[in-house]
């Protein structure tokens, strides 16, 4: 098998191997059984190779933890925006998306508040005609 990779696959450290076998769904097939490969000529142990697999799931779940957990940041300390991070605000009010994405937190809060501000909106520009 060509090692087209760069750097070559068999040129990266063992611990960049070991992190490459740890993830095999961000790799390719051929990257990841080059990886394996290399270990095996390295004579790296499978208990290794386990526990890099076993370090990057415990990663994953805790950065979908994270994103489970944030919060909004509708306010910013940028005068030359107003204060607001319009972004987030138009995100918010606007966004079907934060669940699916795995924003728990925010589709929550998203789903409680939104009709409310979309409503006075509304009611404000109607307003605002007459």
């Amino acid at each position: 098998m060509i090692d087209d990779f760069k750097p070559p696959i068999k040129s990266r450290t063992t611990e960049e191997l070991l992190e490459i076998t740890g993830a095999p769904k961000k790799w390719n097939e051929r990257a990841l059984k080059l990886a394996m490969d290399e270990l095996y000529y390295r004579k790296i142990d499978t208990k290794q190779i386990d526990q890099a697999k076993y370090i990057e799931k415990r990663q994953v779940e805790f950065e979908s933890l994270i994103k489970a957990n944030s919060r909004f940041e509708f306010f910013c300390l940028r005068p030359h925006h107003l204060f607001i991070t319009w972004s987030e605000v138009f995100m918010f009010l606007f966004s079907w998306e934060y669940k699916k994405d795995g924003f728990l937190y925010k589709a929550e809060v998203q789903r409680k508040y939104r009709p409310i501000l979309l409503l006075i909106i509304l009611l404000v520009v109607v307003y605002s005609f007459f």
